[in-house]
Formats: C-alpha cells, sequence, structure tokens
C-alpha cells in the first residue's frame, strides 16, 4: 500500500512539473487543413466551405487595386509550397516548450501591403494555443477575414481561439505589429508597455558577382517584379561588379513586360521617370522600369535601384551597415534567385523568431 501511494505521489509530481508544450497533433491537422483549403482555392476548385475565400480572392482587386487575381492566387500558392507536410514536421518538432499552459491574449497587427502577409502571425498564434485578436490592415481586401472564417469552418477550437478587432485592439497581453516605418514609431510608443514585436519598414537585395546565367536573371526578375515590388521580399537594390553589363538584366526582365498594363504600377513608372529626368538624373529605361544608380535600400515602385562594387567585400560592408533596413538576400551569398517570395515556416520576418516570443509569454 505504501509503495502504491508513493508510486502514485511521484506521478502527480511530475505531472505537475511536467514542461508545457505545443499540441503537436492539433497544430499539425490544423495547418495541413489550411493547407488542402488553400490550395482548392488557388488550383480554381474551392472546397465548398472555402467558397468564401475563393470569391474574396476574385474581388479583392476592387477593394485594393494592387490585388489582382494573378498576385492574390500567387501568393496561395507558395502558401501551400511552405505547409508541405514534410516543411509542417520539421517546423514542429523543432518548436521550444512553452513557458505556461495558460492562454493569454496576444494582439496581432497585421500590414496590408501584399496578400496574406499576416497570415505566417496568424499560424504562429493559433499554434501557441494563446487567445489570438487581430486587426487586418485596410488594404487587406477582406482575404485574411474570408481565410480565417473558411479555416474555422473545418477547424475545431479555431473560431473560439481567434477574434478579429473590428476597432482598436484591446484587452492585450502581448503585440505583434506590423507597419511601415512611420507606423512601426506609432507602434513602439502605443505598445511599449507589454511584451512586443514591432516590424517597421524593410525591403530585399541581390548580390550579383557576375558568373549568373540568363535563367540567373530571369529568376532573379521573379524577386524582383512579384506583388509589383510591394514586398519586404521585394529585391530594390542590386550589388553587380564594375564591369557588368546591365543590358543583361534588361534582357532577363523582358517576360515581365505586361506589368506596364497596370495603371498603377505605370503611373508610378512614369511619375518618376518625368521626375528624375527634370533633375537631370542619369538613368537607364525600358518602358516598365528604372534602373537608377543609388545607395537608397528602398527603390519606388518602377524603378530598380542598383550600386556597382570592385571588391566583394565592399558589399559586406555595405550589407552589414544597412542589416536593420534589409528582409531578404538574394544571390552570391544568400538565397538562391528566384526563391525570395517563397518563405518558409522557419523564415520568421525581421530575423526575430515569433515562436519563440510566442511560447516564452507567461501568464
Amino acid at each position: 500500500m505504501l509503495a502504491t501511494s508513493l508510486q502514485f505521489l511521484q506521478e502527480m509530481s511530475s505531472m505537475l512539473t511536467e514542461t508545457p508544450k505545443v499540441d503537436v497533433e492539433r497544430a499539425r491537422k490544423l495547418l495541413l487543413d489550411l493547407a488542402a483549403g488553400l490550395q482548392s482555392v488557388a488550383e480554381g476548385q474551392p472546397q465548398k466551405s472555402w467558397l468564401p475565400l475563393a470569391a474574396a480572392v476574385e474581388g479583392a482587386v476592387n477593394l485594393n487595386g494592387w490585388f489582382t487575381p494573378e498576385q492574390v492566387k500567387f501568393s496561395l500558392k507558395a502558401w501551400v509550397k511552405a505547409l508541405q507536410p514534410e516543411a509542417v514536421d520539421a517546423w514542429l518538432t523543432g518548436l521550444p516548450a512553452k513557458s505556461t499552459d495558460s492562454p493569454i491574449t496576444v494582439g496581432i497587427v497585421m500590414a496590408g501591403n501584399i496578400p496574406f502577409v499576416g497570415l505566417h502571425d496568424l499560424i504562429c498564434g493559433v499554434v501557441s494555443g494563446h487567445r489570438i485578436q487581430i486587426k487586418p490592415s485596410r488594404d487587406d481586401a477582406g482575404l485574411i477575414a474570408a481565410l480565417l472564417s473558411c479555416w474555422s469552418e473545418g477547424a475545431p477550437g479555431v473560431q473560439e481561439q481567434v477574434t478579429i478587432a473590428e476597432a482598436a485592439l484591446s484587452d492585450y497581453d502581448a503585440v505583434i505589429a506590423t507597419g511601415s516605418r512611420n507606423s512601426g514609431r506609432y507602434f513602439q510608443h502605443y505598445f511599449g508597455k507589454v511584451p512586443h514585436i514591432i516590424r517597421g519598414q524593410r525591403t530585399s537585395v541581390a548580390v550579383l558577382d557576375g558568373s549568373e546565367t540568363h535563367e540567373d536573371m530571369c529568376a532573379l526578375a521573379e524577386d524582383i517584379f512579384r506583388y509589383f515590388g510591394l514586398g519586404c521580399r521585394n529585391v530594390t537594390q542590386v550589388f553587380v561588379p564594375r564591369d557588368f553589363d546591365l543590358d543583361r538584366l534588361f534582357a532577363a526582365f523582358a517576360d515581365w513586360g505586361q506589368i506596364a498594363q497596370h495603371s498603377r504600377y505605370y503611373n508610378n513608372y512614369t511619375y518618376h521617370k518625368a521626375l528624375w529626368l527634370m533633375e537631370a538624373v542619369d538613368l537607364l529605361e525600358n518602358g516598365f522600369v528604372l534602373l537608377k544608380e543609388d545607395a537608397d535600400w528602398v527603390s519606388p515602385v518602377g524603378a530598380l535601384h542598383y550600386q556597382r562594387y570592385d571588391a566583394l567585400t565592399e558589399v559586406e560592408t555595405r550589407i552589414e551597415e544597412g542589416a536593420d533596413n534589409i528582409q531578404c538576400r538574394v544571390g552570391t551569398g544568400g538565397v538562391a534567385f528566384g526563391s525570395a517570395q517563397y518563405p518558409g515556416l522557419k523564415d520568421y520576418a525581421d530575423g526575430v523568431d515569433t515562436m519563440d516570443f510566442l511560447l516564452a509569454l507567461e501568464a
């Protein structure tokens, strides 16, 4: 009897001191269900419960002119790739332990520069097990709300776990907020008293060493022009060797000529072309993109900045100095050409591990 009682006490002690963990089985099912739903919409054969998202995808351009069906469906396909079973399993098995099993309320303020830009934060919030209150951008065109509605339809617990704030966030214990450089400063002031991740504006760069093939340059064009250049993973600054022939870029960009048919993009292109010509700025252009030698990390829509270098050490120094402005590096020393717009679950924005942050929160 004494041995049985002692064993019972040991088991109870173990249960009380056991480290809280993410519910991996629940998370895996939720993410694979999400992937299946997104894939059905992307392929034009939406599951019945995902019809509202399909409608939102087609109508998004009426609410945000940058969100054309082509761009929105590309984003869906990129997310389907990120949510493949092997990728989901690798991500979930690498998550740290939780600090508490007591959920708290986490507010998520989302950007709206490209379609579904806040989805990674939403996924992280759901997997963490915390209560999530989201505030989509008014530029989001209703995409996140439609996705959440469809996902909740077949995913037990998501509807109860995640709410959409119609006004400002309220009664939150921690915040993840993403915005522009100006809104980032506002977020720091407004949310600074609670645990937070604040993200401002970033951009991406490409480094060429001159050995690239034409196929590499065509893949780079995808990193530059996808989403009309509006994403933080879009390349807006290219480093090239001193003797690099820029016509190689124009030759690779040719397949993107139809981008000039988009009125907002073309208006930006013609505006900056006229402005810089009046200022006697040296430019190279091909009818839909302006190449300007400029050290600024961010180029305007319709333009691409470039810098020439003599030694790669110069580039490394420059990139190190501008690290806080850079989201992604493509080419030499970075990710493969053409892959910038396919971030994985482990590619946390600004290099800050969102899951580490969420799982370390304490009630």
